[in-house]
Parts: structure tokens; C-alpha cells; sequence
């Protein structure tokens, strides 16, 4: 959470909202690079077919069909592809700029919303999906993963989802620089060593928060979570559906909280899933509960390596403990800080693997998701034995999507305690604050970058939300969670809790980020009875994992393969869907 910005192109201003997914893909497979670096062009190519042939077998490219209407509804739909052999459609609402103050809403300025929705066959009701971030698409997440939703769900909910305010297909798109070209030029910035690197960040910042502000104008000051969540209302009046049904992943679970504590009375059935907390998002500097956990699931990740043995985890066999494992892990990685490996693959394939790539790039993401652990110890293993080559090609070449957005920046130093009001005004009291703050974990400086931007943020805040606490809503909440959160700590859902009168925390205990990091047929059957029922447990409750979901070795076909055993045909469609949603990438760090 918190550094997802979403993993996409956007279609050009104008483009059928029918075709955007397709353009979005177009312009992925052209460009794959962050930060001025080329990754190898032959590599590449048979990355993004691969890409390709995916996301076709998800839906197709046909041609938008004529609109359909349904009643109650004020909105016209178009069918955009299909999910699962089943039609998805898609529509667009537009909403002001300040939900909550018309006079703060100039002629002919708003933010299109894009929608989209998997029918259900039996459904009267929509449940509204928010994949987390800041910055996570709803439209992406729903073609991504909506089968395997939709199989969880059940047939009785359409899944709708939607694009945030300027974010991957919503107009204007969150943006710092004017173009590809300038962002190109201006982004790339040293921000590895706090000490080393904090001059040349300091003065970027500046600069950067500036360039956000001009570049956005009136629209920067609205792209925050109130605003989104008001959002959240005209969806649900566009669609005729009074009662809000919910289910948010990540910082989903801050937008879910921040709806439930707006508007109480149309909460009907909100779950909120990798619980974030909303008061340290709100109205803390710095985030101190965040990363409680993020050791916790590292050493979770080294203990259940020596438990699974050098069979199933490559680095068992390197350590006679888990002890003597960590500290050869945080040993021989910390040596590539000051003494990066050079890697040569081919002549063009070659480069340096250092010491942030393999512990942010490498350890930090796999946190999220145990599904990744088998290949992630393959990598490490090879890598303290002495070649880099497969740490290098897995972390090194930095292949994240090439932003073309700051969706994640605004909303959370629009949403947040931001500027210096907040924060020190000078560079080397601001470090100082920082190296007490990152010392909590072995992974804080993951974040150093934004600190130094929400030091030097200069956008006024125009919400006035303030979270509250013992909030009654319609029906009670549903928190889930693992034991175990690298960055969503149980404590946070404990605190929403508190905050939510008669919520009910239901823990799955495992480690990884949300309960769908991990198969449970006891929270799929939680959320259903949830969803249909509004049962909730009579007190917060535990539910165990479905198998052995660590250092599991990844099915060569690609197929999802069942780790536990179930006689039900419908439950074996779950656990699968499960294990389908613990394998992808859709919650990532970045």
C-alpha cells in the first residue's frame, strides 16, 4: 500500500472509455523503463507478447455493442469486452470538483469517472470494488482479477468498479509534468542514501511540488480521498442503489473508512480488507504505524524457509537455523550498499545490482504476497552463492511500468498533514526526523522519496474531514486481515474497530497483505455471509489457511493448483480463485 501507483498507460483525452483498457495496453507494450534506464529490447519483446497473450485470454477487443440502459438507472452502458466468457460493460459519470461546496465549482470543470461492471446472473445489486493504492485502477483490477471475485462473491452482486478521480482513465489525470518528454527530462533524481542523497532530493522537491501544482491548476486541490468517497455516492445515485456495498483492499480500506465515517447512513455492507489507519493517515506527519509489522512477515518469510526445508525453499539449505539464515540474508545483501555486483548476461543485457534493488525491489514486494516466495529464495540463493545473474534479471534492470501519472503523490499530500506546517523547514532537521522515523524498520527508507515531497508540498488542503470515532453506520463493518501485514498491521484493524461501533475483525493467520494473500475457505464463507446475510461474528474471530501456501513451486502451465482438499464442487471453484488471486500481482509496493 501507499506505493502503488497504477501499473498502466492512459489512452489519449477523447478515447472511447470502450477501447481505453486496449490503448492503456498499446502504450505499456511501447515503453517499459523508469528513470532514463533502457531495459534489454529482446527480453522485452517476449515479455510484453506474454503480456499480451494474458490479457487477451481475459477479454477480447471487440467492438463496443449499441448502449443499453436498465431501469432506475440515469446512465447508458457499452459492452467492453468480456471476463470469463461474460460481457463486461462500461460507462462514464462526471462529477464536480468540490462534491461538498457548489460555489467552489467553476462552468465547465469536473472529473470524468470511468466505470465498469461484471453482471451477475441472479444480481439486483452492485457491490463497489476498490483495489487500493493510492492510484489503483478499478477498471484494470476488474479485468485483472473480476472472475475470481466474481467466484468468491457469488452470482447475486454485480462487481463494479471505477477509475478515482485522475486516476489511470478519469480526466484530468493526476500529473506533475506537462509531458511524456518533461517528465522524461525532470523526474530522475538520486534518493537511495538518506544521508548521502537528502541535498539533491531536497532541492528536487521543490521543484517537483511546484511543477504539481502549476500543471494541475484548479483541479490538484480536489484529488483527495473525501472527494473520491463523495464520488462514491454519485456512483451509487447513477445506478439507482441507495445502500452501499463495499469491499476495499489496501488504502481502499482508508477510502472505505473515510465513506463509512461520511456518510453512515448509506453503509449498508462495507468490508474493509488490509486495514490501514485512518487517523495516522489523516492527521500524523509521518506514518508511525505503518511498517509494525514489515520485520514481523521478513522473519516470517525466514523461519517458514527452514521450516519447508532446502526441497521446497532454496536458502534452507545455506543456514542451520533461522537465526543463522536472517543474519546471513542481512549480512550479504548489506554488502552490495557500498560494493554492488556487476552483472554481464549478454551485450545487451548487462548492468549493477545493488543493495536497494534486491531489498526494495526484490525482498520488500514478495512481503505482500508468500505465493512469491518459492522464486524469491531461488533468487537469494543463487545470489549468496555467488551469481547474481538471476537476482539481477529479477530486480536489477528496475522494469517497473513507467509512470505517467502522480495520482499517488496527490491524494495522499492532498489527504494528509503535509507542508512545513508539519515538518521541519530545514534539510538537515528534516533528515534527522527521518533517520529516527526509518530506523523502526529495516525497510522505512522504501519511502524516503515521499517525505521529501510531503515536507515541501505547497497545494492548500481543501477537505475538511477529520476522522471520528464509535461512528454508527447502517450495518456494522467487516475487518479483514492477516496476522501478519507488511504494511496494513492487524493493530490498524484493531483501531478501526474502536472506531466503528458493533465491527467485527475477522484475522486469517498468515502473513502477507490482505486476507486474499492467502487461500481460506473460512473468509470467503465470512464475507458471504457478509454480503447476503449481514451476519457478522458474534466477536472478533481467527480463521486458519487452506494448505501450505509458502515456498509452494510455481505450476509450469501457469495453472492454479489446489492446495487443499475440498468435496464441494463450489468450494474447490473458490479455493482455486483464492489461489489464483494469492499468486498475481495486483496489490503491488510501487
Amino acid at each position: 500500500m501507499f506505493r502503488t501507483p497504477t501499473d498502466s498507460k492512459q489512452p489519449l483525452l477523447g478515447a472511447t472509455p470502450d477501447f481505453a483498457f486496449h490503448n492503456q495496453l498499446r502504450q505499456e507494450q511501447a515503453a517499459r523503463k523508469r528513470k532514463q534506464k533502457q531495459w534489454d529490447w529482446g527480453f522485452g519483446a517476449v515479455f510484453l507478447i506474454w503480456l499480451v497473450l494474458y490479457v487477451s485470454s481475459l477479454h477480447d477487443t471487440t467492438a463496443p455493442t449499441e448502449l443499453q440502459t436498465y431501469p432506475g438507472e440515469s446512465i447508458s452502458w457499452s459492452t467492453c469486452g468480456t471476463i470469463a466468457n461474460r460481457d463486461v460493460e462500461c460507462s462514464t459519470i462526471y462529477v464536480p470538483l468540490d462534491q461538498f461546496n457548489a460555489s467552489n465549482n467553476p462552468d465547465g470543470k469536473n472529473f470524468s469517472i470511468p466505470l465498469i461492471r461484471l453482471r451477475g446472473k441472479n444480481a439486483t445489486r452492485s457491490i463497489l470494488l476498490n483495489p487500493g493504492g493510492p492510484g489503483g485502477s478499478g477498471s484494470n483490477f476488474l479485468y485483472r482479477r473480476g472472475a475470481d471475485l466474481h467466484t468468491i462473491i457469488g452470482e447475486d452482486f454485480h462487481l463494479l468498479s471505477f477509475d478515482p478521480r485522475s486516476i489511470n482513465q478519469s480526466r484530468p489525470l493526476a500529473n506533475c509534468y506537462p509531458t511524456p518528454e518533461t517528465r522524461r527530462n525532470l523526474s530522475p533524481v538520486r534518493d537511495k542514501r538518506i544521508l548521502e542523497d537528502s541535498g539533491e532530493l531536497f532541492a528536487w522537491s521543490a521543484n517537483y511540488v511546484r511543477a504539481c501544482a502549476d500543471t494541475m491548476g484548479e483541479h490538484g486541490k480536489y484529488i483527495n480521498t473525501p472527494q473520491t468517497a463523495a464520488d462514491m455516492n454519485s456512483i451509487l445515485d447513477a445506478i439507482g442503489q441507495e445502500d452501499m456495498y463495499y469491499w476495499g483492499f489496501s488504502y481502499g480500506t482508508l477510502l472505505g473508512q473515510t465513506y463509512a465515517t461520511l456518510f453512515p447512513e448509506r453503509s449498508r455492507r462495507v468490508i474493509i480488507d488490509g486495514v490501514a489507519n485512518v487517523f495516522d493517515w489523516y492527521e500524523s506527519p509521518l506514518d508511525r504505524e505503518e511498517m509494525t509489522d514489515t520485520d514481523n512477515v521478513f522473519h516470517g518469510f525466514v523461519d517458514e524457509c527452514i521450516k519447508a526445508g532446502p526441497d521446497k525453499c532454496a536458502l534452507a539449505g545455506l543456514a542451520d537455523s533461522k537465526e543463522q539464515l536472517f543474519e546471513k540474508l542481512v549480512t550479504s545483501i548489506g554488502k552490495l550498499r557500498d560494493e554492488p555486483l556487476s552483472v554481464y548476461v549478454n551485450n545487451t543485457v548487462y548492468g549493477v545490482l545493488d543493495y536497494w534493488a534486491v531489498w526494495n525491489d526484490g525482498i520488500f514486494p514478495a512481503l505482500y504476497k508468500p505465493a512469491n516466495w518459492y522464486t524469491l529464495a531461488a533468487n537469494l540463493a543463487s545470489l549468496l552463492q555467488g551469481n547474481a545473474t538471476d537476482a539481477f534479471l529479477a530486480y536489477g534492470q528496475e522494469r517497473r511500468w513507467e509512470s505517467n501519472h502522480d495520482s499517488t503523490q496527490f491524494v495522499m499530500l492532498n489527504d494528509g498533514a503535509s507542508g512545513i506546517k508539519f515538518f521541519p523547514k530545514d534539510r538537515l532537521a528534516l533528515v534527522d526526523e527521518l533517520v529516527s522515523y526509518f530506523n523502526q524498520s529495516m525497510f522505512s527508507e522504501t519511502e524516503l522519496g515521499l517525505y521529501f515531497s510531503k515536507q515541501a508540498w505547497s497545494i492548500a488542503k481543501t477537505h475538511t474531514f477529520v476522522p471520528r470515532k464509535r461512528v454508527k453506520t447502517a450495518h456494522p463493518l467487516l475487518m479483514l486481515s492477516t496476522t501478519y501485514d507488511p504494511v496494513c498491521p492487524l493493530v490498524s484493524a484493531r483501531s478501526a474497530n474502536d472506531a466503528f461501533v458493533d465491527s467485527r475483525i475477522v484475522e486469517v493467520k498468515a502473513y502477507g497483505h490482505c486476507s486474499l494473500a492467502v487461500p481460506s475457505m473460512c473468509i470467503a464463507r465470512h464475507v458471504r455471509d457478509f454480503l447476503y446475510e449481514g451476519k457478522l461474528p458474534d466477536e472478533n474471530t481467527q480463521c486458519e489457511i487452506d494448505g501450505e501456501p509458502y515456498f509452494v513451486k510455481p505450476d509450469e502451465g501457469g495453472k492454479a493448483v489446489s492446495l487443499a482438499v475440498f468435496d464441494d464442487p463450489e468450494e474447490r471453484r473458490i479455493h482455486l480463485a483464492q489461489v489464483r488471486l494469492a499468486r498475481d500481482l495486483w496489490l503491488r509496493p510501487w
